[in-house]
This record gives structure tokens, sequence and C-alpha cells, in this order.
């Protein structure tokens, strides 16, 4: 006799997201241009990991979503961005307004350098809006996974 196998995908997409803190960024900018400006004026060095990017498969045809990467020294922080959209299709559609999602994980983030990290992205030049977004907001975490 053969057992079948549930995969529990939403418990895998709540492990993932344990201890995680997100931000959605409006900013009408190219992603080096952003990248450049998130690099020289907060510290970060944010990189492009392609062998984290995204592939998603909508309407007969494959959509790419790139997500930069910046670690933090003495620290499991890991500081992804992920860019929101390509080619009109949207990787957390519920958010089709954000250009950016940026994604903590790794290691606990003090209130303090949340709301630091948030204000210096809002006084960037191009940025239109910075919020955070809790994971019960977002309906396609699984989207997010690489």
């Amino acid at each position: 006799m053969c057992a079948k196998i549930i995969l529990d995908v939403d418990s895998i997409n709540n492990i993932y997201f344990e201890d995680t803190r997100l931000l959605g960024i409006t900013a009408p900018l190219k992603n080096y241009q952003f990248c450049w400006q998130l690099n020289n004026y907060t510290g970060f060095e944010f990189r492009l990991a392609p062998e984290k990017e995204i592939q998603l498969l909508k309407k007969n045809r494959y959509y790419y979503f790139n997500i930069y990467e910046s670690g933090e020294e003495n620290s499991r922080l890991i500081h992804y961005l992920y860019h929101n959209q390509h080619d009109g299709e949207y990787l957390l559609p519920e958010f089709r307004h954000m250009d950016f999602l940026w994604l903590m994980k790794g290691d606990q983030v003090s209130d303090e350098k949340f709301n630091w990290i948030r204000e210096v992205i809002r006084s960037l030049d191009g940025v239109q809006l910075v919020t955070e977004l809790t994971h019960e907001q977002i309906r396609n975490k699984g989207n997010m996974i690489f």
C-alpha cells in the first residue's frame, strides 16, 4: 500500500517568514538606481543575487523577479530586496503599487533599527512611500520563497 504524503505549504510559508520584517517601497526607479542610493546612503552593500532570482509562470509565460542581497557583519541578519514587477506582472499582485519589497530575515530586527531603515529610505530621491507590511497582508507568500 502506498501512503500519500501531503506537503503543508502554509506551514512552510509560516516557517520561512518567522522572525522577519518586511517593508513595501514605492519608488519608480530602475533596480540599479535604487540599490545604488541604498548602498551610498545606508551603508548596506546590496548586490544582485542571480541564484535567488524568482521565476513565475503566469499566462503561459515566465516572468523573472530580481533579488538583491546584503548581509550584516557579526550577525545572521540578511536583507533581501525584491523587485515586485516584471513586464506588467507582479511578484505580489496584492501590492501592485509597491515597486520593491525589503525583507529582513535571519535575526531579530529591533524597532529602533527598523524605523531608522524606514526613515532613511523615505529620504531617498524618487521614493514616494515606505510602509511596513505584515505577514497577514501577504496572500502570495510562496512567491517570495527562493
